[in-house]
């Protein structure tokens, strides 16, 4: 059992905050995750930092319900964002590595040294091979029995696994997409309607 939450990523396009915004909040019941990825993190923002944290604090004063905070980011410019953050709003707190993936102890030490910078630990690592993506399901199933909440994956062979698996390894929650088609298995992503379909055959659901 679950419930969708839709994310909006910010760094993606041109956002007129006046009208935009406000139009996203209104255009959905389900929750929304607002996230600005900076391009070290692998995203597409094209500001600097300063930049960026203004168009998250500018969206979380609509008070989503999630908002996406990277760990990476400069403290000051993070404290910054945080201290902008209503009540009603929850925060995950995100690494997302563009080097290659760490050993499943490194993984495990990560979210658990961090633990304490969001409501949520989100760990996204590039992989190259299957032996990546295992390690990342691994480290999952290390933190499977753990208080902290989490979700890991992967971008690349394998990195689905964790995603399709996420039910029996306790993930908090699992990032899927509408796109379709047989490149999203080499990018390591999943539909979403498959992946139902696949915890259906899998009797997680």
């Amino acid at each position: 059992d679950g419930f969708q939450i839709i994310q909006n990523s910010l760094d993606l396009g041109e956002v007129d905050f006046k009208s935009d915004l406000a139009e996203i909040s209104q255009s959905t019941d389900s929750p929304i995750i607002f996230t600005c990825r900076p391009e070290s993190e692998g995203g597409f923002f094209p500001g600097d930092e300063n930049q960026r944290a203004e168009v998250l604090m500018q969206a979380v004063s609509l008070n989503p319900q999630w908002v996406d905070v990277e760990i990476g980011t400069p403290k000051k410019i993070r404290d910054e964002i945080i201290s902008s953050i209503g009540e009603g709003t929850r925060i995950i707190a995100s690494i997302h590595s563009l080097e290659k993936t760490p050993t499943p102890s490194e993984i495990v030490q990560e979210v658990t040294d961090n633990q304490e910078m969001g409501d949520v630990i989100k760990a996204c690592y590039n992989t190259k091979n299957r032996t990546d993506g295992l390690r990342i399901f691994e480290a999952a199933w290390e933190l499977r029995d753990s208080e902290i909440k989490s979700t890991l994956m992967g971008l690349g062979p394998g990195g689905d696994w964790s995603r399709i698996h996420a039910p029996l390894l306790g993930q908090f929650m699992v990032y899927s997409t509408t796109e379709s088609g047989w490149h999203l298995a080499q990018e390591g992503r999943i539909n979403a309607s498959d992946l139902k379909t696949a915890w259906g055959l899998l009797e997680y659901a």
